[in-house]
């Protein structure tokens, strides 16, 4: 048990950094509520799932070759500018007093899980720290690699509802500047890891 317990604590800590999911639960939680939040933090653990599963089963290699490599840095740019510039022009939309369509919950499901299954990011997580973790735990007995591959995700799980709760806080009790500097702050971090997914592609073109 601690050592499932371990394990849990590791996957919290991993999506507690600052990323792309986040800014996006926390721009989600803080106009629409806990929901909207907690449903792009799942759309993101399916996408966890589904690298999870590939890299246990053994099938993973492709995703580290230069080609998926260069396609996922230009095609997660692209998810995440449109979501970023998105968010500032709902932002200037509230500000006019223009309403705006309530979003579905499973367009915030699919906004987290086509962030998190198109980020290099994600997929350095699961092929460096997971896949290392699971060739440690595989020395030992099959099961328990499964066991600690179990207490990952929990981790994760975890760090989602932490995450909507927080972001849900600011929709119920902040106030309409609080709101807007947050959407504010959230849109501009989804730009700038865009730029970054962007520049990452470019590098990879040159080479």
């Amino acid at each position: 048990m601690n050592a499932f317990l371990t394990y849990v604590v590791l996957g919290f800590s991993l999506s507690a950094p600052a990323g792309p999911i986040n800014a996006a639960q926390l721009e989600k939680g803080v106009r629409f509520g806990f929901l909207h939040a907690w449903l792009v933090g799942v759309g993101a653990m399916v996408a966890d799932l589904f690298y999870m599963l590939l890299i246990y089963f053994g099938v993973a290699h492709f995703l580290d070759t230069p080609f998926m490599k260069t396609f996922l840095w230009l095609f997660g740019c692209f998810v995440l500018l449109y979501t970023g510039i998105m968010t500032l022009k709902n932002l200037k939309l509230r500000e006019n007093g223009e309403m705006r369509e309530f979003p579905s919950e499973m367009s915030s499901f699919r906004s987290g899980f086509f962030m998190a299954l198109t980020s290099p990011l994600t997929i350095l997580f699961w092929l460096g720290i997971y896949g290392s973790t699971l060739a440690q735990s595989s020395q030992s007995h099959a099961g328990q690699a499964l066991w600690h591959s179990l207490g990952i995700f929990v981790g994760i799980m975890v760090w989602d509802i932490a995450m909507a709760i927080i972001a849900s806080s600011f929709h119920r009790f902040g106030n309409r500047l609080i709101l807007q500097i947050t959407s504010l702050l959230a849109g501009i971090s989804l730009i700038l890891f865009g730029l970054y997914f962007g520049y990452q592609a470019l590098l990879m073109l040159a080479g």
